[in-house]
């Protein structure tokens, strides 16, 4: 009877042992299955991101990764899920920049106001007013051609656009009286200069054939400006100067209409 309770006792504490082990490896087993499962959570959580970064973010971070997934895959680093957060709100600021559009719209307003001001300079310049003496430059230029003609050049010096009405009135030297007009020099529409522009008449000095009669040399002219309503002169007269030698001028004296273009001065 102790013989067999000897050889027995051995076997009880084999089992035992065995048991102690095969504990021992399920709860190992058991161990590394839940690590694999967790590993296996954060490399999903980190799948999206550019750069495959292996740190391993927090379950709250994994969240707010996946929940912002379009703006980690818009980020120009790529990195963690906190970095895809960052992204978003650059993302979201580069919208307030398409807002800084509507700005330069506002700056467009800008421009506009500029534009008016622009008109409001124009305005400021006032309405046109009648070309005479004080707001012009008067040449007086003889040509060879046609022979025995001279050239009258108005240019608007003033800062408002003004009317070149009818035709010269001119005087030679102590005349009491104007020539008359070349009636069929009259253009269809009145001279318009503005600032810095010319007109242009010419006048008939003498007769091409010396029909003319009454012959004299002058030196010196005076040229007054008409009015819309064309009675008399308006304004201050212009003196421009003649050649030293002076121009001869007879009975046959005449002068065109003004002129838009030098071209048409001459042509008569």
């Amino acid at each position: 009877m102790s013989s067999f309770r000897t050889a027995r006792t051995p076997r009880v504490r084999l089992v035992g042992a065995a048991a102690t082990v095969v504990l021992a490896t399920l709860s190992l087993t058991a161990c590394n299955d839940g690590t694999g499962v967790k590993s296996e959570g954060r490399a999903t959580g980190t799948a999206p991101t550019a750069n495959g970064t292996a740190t391993a973010p927090s379950q709250d971070e994994s969240a707010a990764g996946t929940t912002q997934g379009s703006g980690t895959g818009t980020s120009a680093s790529g990195g963690n899920g906190p970095a895809g957060k960052t992204s978003s709100s650059k993302a979201s600021g580069g919208s307030g920049g398409t807002g800084g559009s509507g700005g330069t719209g506002r700056s467009g307003g800008s421009g506009e106001a500029a534009a008016s001001g622009g008109s409001s300079g124009a305005g400021a310049s006032g309405k046109p007013v009648t070309c005479e003496g004080s707001v012009t430059r008067t040449t007086a230029a003889p040509l060879t051609r046609p022979v025995n003609h001279m050239l009258l050049t108005v240019t608007n010096t003033g800062s408002r656009t003004c009317f070149l009405y009818g035709y010269p009135a001119v005087r030679f030297g102590e005349a009491q009286a104007v020539p008359p007009v070349i009636e069929v020099s009259q253009p269809q529409a009145v001279v318009t200069l503005e600032p810095g522009q010319s007109g242009y008449a010419s006048v008939n000095l003498a007769a091409a054939d010396g029909s003319g009669t009454n012959g004299h040399t002058v030196k010196s002219l005076t040229v007054h400006f008409q009015g819309r309503s064309g009675n008399g002169s308006v304004g201050t007269g212009a003196h421009p100067s003649l050649p030293a030698q002076g121009v001869y001028v007879d009975d046959s004296l005449k002068v065109t209409y003004w002129q838009q273009s030098m071209d048409d001065a001459v042509s008569w």
